[in-house]
């Protein structure tokens, strides 16, 4: 029986996508602006055909042909301001022209169902008239749309952090499919529950230069949401490929060197409670994790959003850590470094999330799930190990650059300092 098929905008590393993956769909082709991001995607999909673009200059006609059939459902968390100002329509602010491409591509491919996902603040206030604009064009184009829109939380479905965002379905020709039910079904796994059987990064100098090390298999006991990220049955890939990977790793793990000061401070940070200095959130064993944020990109800074202080170790969480809290299972790999691994978890969807959403698209279109038999491999190490610049060359494409906030003065950086500024976030 045929997998449906996937189209993925906005791509990043491939929340969304592995969560449609595991669901029991084929995430076929991808678009992705960031060349980091699209290599690491390239990584963890190999099967999938990754557009390392802007998806502004892409048109549908083009993902067609590159395609053998029709592509059945197109997702996306489209970055956008939502700005909109009386009298004026919210979807003609440039600001706003990615969610507007999203809504293009939709129109020019004629998937069965579209998901858009984005952050909760789109429902209120004066961002509300972007939603209702776009829920009218969709409408237009014949898609049927899942109404009242929802705003899911990923601590409702399996993922031990409080993250909130919205996600807007409709569907052509086909039954609109249902949001999940948010009812807790089981208990929601704890920090703990999380973190607890992963060895203490600082335990190895190995982690000190590189984000891997061989830790063998695990020695204490473990809880099932821990089970289920280090896959150690068949049901906890679900419908997805396996991968062939070596569980003995404990991969993004780069230490970070905090000095005394800063330990003795997070030491004395209450759980569930931000340290007042660093305004770091102190992870509570048994609750779950603040809302993890990606920070800001080169043009604004490279600011590197707070990771959570560790309940029991005095030091900020790893970017495998960052990842148990996000659901990514332990094969899942990141950029080598701490800014860039960081950006790609606070920028994705929770995958456990997103296959609540996407088994319920399935339902609605049909569809019977089908597991493969293959196993298939992971993409070669050297696709996480590149700085923008080499990134930006292995897609033959530009370096991505955006501008300053006009707010501050500041006129568009000269290519060289970029790439300066990019490689020593890098490090």
């Amino acid at each position: 029986m045929r997998r449906p098929v996937v189209l993925d905008v906005f791509a990043g590393v491939g929340g969304l996508s592995l969560g449609f993956e595991q669901a029991g769909f084929d995430v076929a082709a991808a678009i992705e602006i960031d060349p980091v991001h699209a290599a690491t995607h390239e990584y963890n999909f190999p099967l999938c055909r990754m557009h390392c673009a802007d998806a502004t200059g892409i048109s549908g006609a083009s993902v067609r042909r590159e395609l053998s059939g029709p592509i059945d459902v197109i997702v996306g968390g489209a970055p956008c301001q939502g700005f909109s100002m009386i009298g004026k329509r919210a979807l003609d602010d440039p600001r706003n022209q990615l969610i507007k491409h999203f809504l293009r591509l939709v129109v020019e491919l004629e998937p069965s169902v579209f998901v858009l996902e984005n952050v909760r603040g789109l429902t209120v206030g004066k961002h509300r008239q972007l939603l209702d604009e776009l829920t009218a064009e969709f409408e237009a184009a014949g898609y049927s749309v899942t109404l009242p829109w929802q705003v899911l939380n990923a601590r409702h479905f399996g993922v031990p952090q409080d993250r909130q965002r919205l996600f807007l379905m409709g569907a052509k020709d086909s039954v609109a499919p249902r949001y999940p039910i948010t009812e807790i079904l089981v208990p929601t796994p704890t920090c703990q529950d999380a973190l607890d059987d992963l060895p203490d990064a600082e335990q190895f100098d190995e982690l000190i230069c590189s984000d891997s090390v061989c830790v063998g298999e695990p020695t204490s006991s473990l809880s099932a949401y821990a089970k289920e990220m280090r896959c150690l049955n068949s049901e906890a890939w679900h419908n997805g490929y396996k991968r062939e990977w070596d569980s003995r790793l404990m991969t993004a793990s780069l230490r970070t060197a905090h000095t005394e000061i800063s330990r003795r401070r997070f030491h004395k940070t209450k759980p569930a409670a931000v340290e007042p200095i660093s305004r770091f959130y102190k992870l509570a064993a048994s609750g779950v994790s603040n809302t993890l944020r990606a920070g800001t990109d080169s043009a604004r800074g490279a600011f590197t959003s707070p990771r959570p202080i560790h309940y029991r170790y005095d030091r900020c969480v790893t970017v495998r850590e960052m990842a148990r809290l996000h659901g990514f299972p332990d094969w899942f790999r990141f950029h080598v470094t701490k800014w860039h691994g960081g950006r790609q978890i606070g920028n994705s969807v929770p995958p456990p999330l997103a296959r609540a959403v996407a088994v319920s698209v399935r339902e609605a279109l049909g569809v019977k799930p089908t597991s493969p038999e293959r196993t298939i491999p992971l993409g070669p190490s050297g696709l996480l190990e590149m700085d923008m610049t080499e990134a930006a060359a292995y897609w033959s494409v530009d370096v991505p650059i955006a501008k300053r906030d006009r707010k501050s003065g500041a006129t568009k950086r000269k290519q060289k300092d970029i790439e300066r500024e990019l490689a020593r976030a890098s490090a």
